[in-house]
């Protein structure tokens, strides 16, 4: 099997390598037009996630690995605060993560962003449903939200005319979905076993993701990563 140091140091570093090629990637399209910046700034928030969790199945069970995958994170945010702090340049990523080309709103939502998954790598890993659960809802759920939702809004919410039923549906939907696919995903590699037949783990998955969709729709700006997160840390603990 090989030293799992080596093997997950490996693994840290073509996690890095994927992870910057994709943002790279969006960016210049963002740059060059090609995207428009608040879509491409919640393409890079539905795509980053399931990109890196993915990438923890290339770590061993060493108890370690944990640390070695939350640089990933860590190293991007930390290029995100330098970015939004003005002492780094990078128009690309300015003009892919923001809504209006004001570079301190890289301190807002992508920061906390890239602070939960930290978070949630060291605290949960690959041994726990609720890490996963987290991460997928908050770019499943909550990016998607704000895509379809201006696309297809159907009609305002009633207590937030800054959402839209549309919106809410597709947080519902494509949070359940995308949390649903990891866990099961995770589960059938034998990483963990929340000890649910599928019918039950699918119907908690569905409570939590509704309820997480009515946090996302509270008239909170820019701070929906963490509270959409918290609640569903909170609920998987509870439920799963």
């Amino acid at each position: 099997m090989g030293n799992p140091w080596i093997r997950d140091v490996i693994a840290a570093v073509i996690t890095l390598a994927v992870a910057l090629i994709w943002l790279r990637v969006v960016d210049s399209l963002a740059a060059r037009g090609v995207l428009e910046q608040r879509l491409s700034r919640k393409v890079i928030h539905i795509g980053t996630g399931p990109i890196f969790v993915a990438c923890w199945l290339l770590f061993t069970p060493n108890p370690a690995a944990r640390y070695l995958a939350a640089l990933v994170p860590l190293l991007i945010t930390g290029q995100f605060a330098m970015v939004g702090t003005g002492l780094m340049q990078d128009p690309a990523a300015v003009a892919a993560m923001t809504r209006h080309g004001d570079r301190r709103e890289i301190l807002r939502g992508p920061l906390f962003y890239g602070i939960v998954f930290v978070v949630c790598t060291i605290v949960f890993w690959r041994t726990s449903p609720v890490g996963i659960l987290a991460l997928m809802l908050m770019c499943g759920g909550d990016g998607l939200a704000d895509v379809i939702g201006r696309r297809y809004p159907l009609a305002p919410l009633p207590f937030n005319e800054g959402k839209s039923w549309g919106g809410s549906l597709a947080m519902l939907l494509g949070g359940f979905v995308f949390a649903l696919a990891f866990v099961a995903l995770f589960q059938w590699m034998g990483l963990f076993d929340t000890g649910l037949p599928s019918s039950a783990l699918s119907a908690r998955l569905g409570i939590i993701a509704l309820l997480c969709t009515l946090v996302e729709a509270l008239p909170l700006p820019d701070i929906d990563n963490l509270t959409v997160t918290a609640v569903a840390v909170g609920l998987g603990l509870i439920l799963l």
